[in-house]
């Protein structure tokens, strides 16, 4: 089996590596705050302080980290991965970061001395999906290399999809993120109109639930939100981080998407009352706020 390393253990990184660890791979490991990697390194991991020295243990190179410019620099940085490679050593960008960034990491990857490869695969599931290994991966780049990674993949997830090109899995999950967005405030707006018509909401998310107005959030979010409680699987600062990466690119192609600026903002409102490290799903709190109604279940 090859070598796997992971750069990035936060709330979706670490569980993929425990995965990877159960799966029979050997794993290097490494974050920014080391003391992250440690239970990591307890359940048998090897942990290294810098991406570069995973890189030099490693085949093939996780990175789950949150922005363009963090993948940028824990790749190319000083201690970064391209620093380490060798030959035959394949990237795997799992963050949400630009299309167009990572096309050009792409063409940086394979002008470095030694050239590696590199694959973007986005994944969406959150972090119950990253825990259970049913991940869904979005993947851009070549076919060869998909093909390579896949036994890595089937121990992450499971709808695995090749989407294209390089950048091509990033394209696609700021797609996604677009539905996530749109269906979370459909479920907001459904729980505060049903609160307001005075019926129960846990019979209400139910039926819904198994009719034409269900949707993974509605599955999934929709108890928490009607129980209080918004702990992050997915923050809303990452939620905002990617909706600002379809906004932008959305601009620049004269694509119109208002629903999407429309949530934005309304995400926008929750940062600036201090709900930013909130789970996604905590949209819910705007619309109460705007309506008055507070959607709980009694």
């Amino acid at each position: 089996m090859e070598r796997l390393g992971f750069v990035g253990l936060g709330i979706m990184g670490a569980p993929m590596a425990r995965n990877a660890l159960k799966a029979g791979f050997a794993v290097t490991v490494t974050n920014r705050t080391l003391d992250r990697a440690k239970p990591l390194g307890d359940a048998g991991a090897t942990v290294m302080r810098t991406p570069r020295e995973v890189a030099e243990r490693s085949d093939i190179v996780i990175t789950m980290v949150t922005s363009s410019p963090d993948v940028e620099t824990v790749t190319f940085g000083p201690d970064g991965i391209a620093a380490g490679a060798h030959e035959g050593l394949l990237a795997i960008d799992m963050s949400t970061v630009s299309p167009a960034a990572t096309r050009e990491f792409a063409k940086r990857a394979a002008a470095n001395r030694p050239p590696f490869r590199t694959l973007d695969a986005p994944v969406s599931g959150g972090e119950l999906g990253a825990i259970e290994a049913r991940l869904s991966i979005m993947i851009g780049g070549d076919e060869k290399d998909v093909k390579r990674a896949m036994p890595v993949f089937e121990a992450l997830g499971k709808t695995i999809v090749h989407i294209g090109d390089h950048g091509a899995g990033q394209a696609c999950k700021l797609a996604n993120q677009i539905a996530v967005a749109l269906n979370n405030l459909g479920v907001s707006e459904a729980l505060v109109f049903a609160k307001a018509q005075g019926i129960d909401l846990e019979r209400t998310r139910q039926v819904i639930a198994g009719g034409a107005g269900s949707s993974w959030a509605m599955q999934n979010y929709a108890p928490k939100m009607i129980a209080g409680d918004f702990k992050p699987g997915f923050m809303v600062d990452l939620q905002q981080k990617d909706l600002r990466l379809v906004l932008d690119d959305a601009y620049g192609q004269h694509v119109s998407l208002p629903g999407t600026a429309l949530v934005h903002a309304l995400y926008a409102a929750l940062q600036h009352d201090g709900g930013g490290r909130d789970g996604n799903h905590a949209l819910l709190k705007v619309i109460e706020r705007l309506s008055g109604v507070e959607a709980r279940q009694s």
